[in-house]
C-alpha cells in the first residue's frame, strides 16, 4: 500500500475538515495578496514610466505571487491530516513493525518548497516501546527529499547539472529565484540522495531516446540506411585530496539519418576509475537495453574513436562479441580510427623529414585529400616511403617516423574513408570529444576544481541526463516509481474511544489546535 493509499485510508469522508470552510481559508490568503497586486500595477500604470520603475515592478509582482503561492502551499499541506489524533488509526504496520501515532502534531519549521519555506505541522508514528525512529507518513507521502519538496529539489539538482555551475552559485539561485537558503552539508546530501533515486532510470530513458531517434532516422529520405555510432574517450580530472589529473571517460551514442545528418546523442559520463570498468559494463548494457526496445530492422553499426588502450581494448573483447539480446545472433560492426586522429600521424612524419614549412603544409594538404579517395592510406605510405630515400633521417627522428607509418599501416583496414563516406558513416570522433567538453569540461573543470571520485559522479549523472536531453522524462518516472515502505493500517473500531481521548470529554477539534503565533499558518487562518 503506497502513503498516498494511506492518506485516503486516514482521511475517511466523517474526518474531511469541511471544503467550504477550506475554500474560504484560501481565498482569504489570495485576498490579501490581492490588494497588494492592484496596488503595485496601478503604481506603474499613474507613476513614471521609466526602465527603473518597469523593472521594480516585475520584481514586485515576482515576491508577491510567490509568497501567495507559498502560503497556499503551506495552507493545503497542513489541511491533509485531521487535527485531532482520534481521528486516526490506532496503529500502522510499516514493514513488518506496529506504529502507534503521537498525541499531538509536531512542526518541521524548515520545509523548502518552489515559493519559499513553510512550516509543516504532521503527526509521527513510532513503535510502541518507542526504540526506533520516527516515521512522519505525510512526509514520504508529499515525497520530501532532505526537507525539500519535488519541485524545489528537482530544481537544485538540475541547477547543479548545468554548464558552469558551481556550489555557490546554485545556493545563490536557489535564495534569488525561490528565497530559499539552504546549507553546503544538506545541498550535497540532497544531490547525493537524488542521484542515487535517478541513476537506475538513466539507462532506460536513455535508450528509449535513442530508438525515438532510431525511428525518426528510419522515416528519413535517403538511399543509406541509417547509423547508430558509438564512440568513447578519455578526459583528465583534477582529483582531491593530492590535485592529481587522472582520466575519467566519456562515451556517446548516436544516430544518423539516412542522409548522414546527426540527429541526436545519448552522453556516459564516469569518473576515474583504474580499469575503466563502470563505463565499459554501463556502456555494454545500454547498448544491449537500446537493441532489446528497437524492432525495426537494424541501422549500420560503427564505432569511431581514436586508438587508445582502453578504446581498441574495449572494441577488441567487448563489441567483436557482442550479441543481439534478443535474436542471439552477432552483431557486425565497423570499426573507424579518427581521421583527424589520422592526419596528425601526417604532421609527424613531414616533421621528421625536416621539411620546410611550405614544403611541409603542401605535403600535408595533399595526402589529407588523398587519405579520403580509394586505397588513400598505401598511397600515403607509398609517398613517406619515397621522401625517406630523399631525405637521410637521424636516428631521433627516424624513431617518430617510423611510430607515425606503423600507426597508419596496422590500422590500414580501418581507414577506408572514401566506403564510409559513400555509405554516410561519420569517419571523425568529433561528437566524443565533443562531448568531453560537454559533460566534463564545462562542468567539473572550471578555474580551480578538484573532485572526490563520490561526488563528481554525482555530478556526472545529473549532466549525463541533462545533456542526453532525458531530464524531464527521467524524473518524472523517478517520481511514478518511488517505493515507499509496506504499510497496512488497522482503523479504529466503532463505539471504542480514542487512546488519546477522555472517556467522558468531547473530540478535540480543528479549532482547539493550537499553533505558534508567530507561524505562516496562523497568519493565514486568522
Amino acid at each position: 500500500m503506497s502513503y498516498s493509499t494511506l492518506l485516503v485510508a486516514l482521511l475517511q469522508p466523517e474526518f474531511v475538515a469541511d471544503v467550504e470552510q477550506l475554500a474560504n481559508d484560501i481565498r482569504d490568503v489570495i485576498h490579501e495578496q490581492e490588494d497588494e497586486l492592484i496596488r503595485t500595477v496601478i503604481g506603474l500604470v499613474l507613476g513614471e514610466v521609466t526602465p527603473v520603475a518597469m523593472m521594480e515592478v516585475e520584481v514586485s509582482l515576482a515576491a508577491i505571487l510567490r509568497e501567495c503561492g507559498r502560503r497556499l502551499v503551506e495552507e493545503a499541506v497542513n489541511r491533509i491530516e485531521p487535527d485531532d489524533a482520534a481521528q486516526l488509526p490506532d496503529a500502522l504496520t510499516i514493514n513488518g513493525d506496529t506504529h502507534t501515532p503521537n498525541a499531538t502534531k509536531t512542526p518541521h519549521s524548515d520545509v523548502c518548497c518552489y515559493f519559499g519555506k513553510i512550516t509543516l505541522f504532521r503527526f509521527g508514528w513510532r513503535t510502541p516501546d518507542h526504540t526506533g525512529p520516527t516515521t512522519f507518513p505525510l512526509e514520504e507521502s508529499l515525497g520530501l527529499i532532505r526537507g525539500c519538496t519535488p519541485a524545489l529539489a528537482e530544481r537544485a539538482a538540475w541547477l547543479a547539472g548545468n554548464a558552469g555551475a558551481t556550489q555557490r552559485l546554485v545556493i545563490e539561485r536557489l535564495k534569488k529565484d525561490h528565497n530559499v537558503s539552504i546549507g553546503h552539508a544538506r545541498l550535497r546530501a540532497l544531490w547525493k540522495e537524488l542521484s542515487e533515486r535517478l541513476e537506475p532510470f538513466r539507462r532506460q530513458q536513455q535508450a528509449r531516446r535513442i530508438v525515438e531517434l532510431l525511428t525518426q532516422a528510419d522515416a528519413s529520405r535517403g538511399r543509406c540506411r541509417p547509423v547508430l555510432a558509438v564512440g568513447r574517450d578519455g578526459v583528465t580530472v583534477g582529483e582531491q585530496p593530492h590535485g592529481f589529473f587522472e582520466v575519467a571517460t566519456c562515451a556517446t551514442v548516436t544516430v544518423y539519418d539516412r542522409r548522414g545528418k546527426r540527429l541526436g546523442t545519448v552522453y556516459l559520463g564516469y569518473a576515474p576509475q583504474l580499469g575503466q570498468d563502470t563505463m565499459t559494463t554501463e556502456l555494454k548494457l545500454l547498448l544491449e537495453e537500446i537493441f532489446k526496445l528497437w524492432t525495426g530492422r537494424l541501422p549500420r553499426l560503427c564505432y569511431v574513436t581514436d586508438c587508445g588502450s582502453q578504446e581498441e581494448a574495449f572494441y577488441r573483447r567487448d563489441l567483436c562479441h557482442m550479441r543481439h539480446p534478443v535474436t542471439k545472433k552477432r552483431l557486425s560492426w565497423q570499426r573507424i580510427v579518427d581521421f583527424y586522429h589520422a592526419t596528425l600521424r601526417l604532421a609527424t612524419i613531414a616533421k621528421s623529414l625536416k621539411l620546410d614549412e611550405t614544403q611541409a603544409r603542401a605535403w600535408q594538404r595533399r595526402m589529407r585529400g588523398v587519405l579520403l579517395e580509394k586505397n588513400g592510406v598505401k598511397r600515403v605510405l607509398m609517398s613517406a616511403a619515397a621522401l625517406r630515400k630523399q631525405y637521410k633521417l637521424k636516428p631521433g627522428t627516424l624513431d617518430d617516423f617510423t611510430t607515425a607509418i606503423n600507426y597508419l599501416r596496422k590500422r590500414t583496414k580501418w581507414m577506408r574513408y572514401d566506403q564510409y563516406r559513400r555509405q554516410h558513416l561519420p569517419i571523425g570522433s568529433g561528437v566524443t570529444e565533443a562531448g568531453c567538453k560537454t559533460v566534463f569540461t564545462q562542468r567539473a573543470k572550471l578555474s580551480g576544481m578538484r573532485w572526490k571520485k563520490e561526488g563528481l559522479q554525482v555530478i556526472l549523472t545529473f549532466r549525463m541526463l541533462i545533456v542526453s536531453d532525458v531530464w524531464s522524462a527521467t524524473w518524472s518516472e523517478s517520481l511514478r516509481e518511488s517505493d515507499p515502505p509496506r504499510i497496512t493500517t488497522y482503523p479504529q473500531a466503532q463505539g471504542r474511544p480514542s487512546r488519546f481521548q477522555p472517556r467522558n470529554s468531547r473530540k478535540t477539534t480543528a479549532s482547539d489546535r493550537s499553533y505558534p503565533s508567530d507561524t505562516p499558518r496562523n497568519k493565514a487562518c486568522g
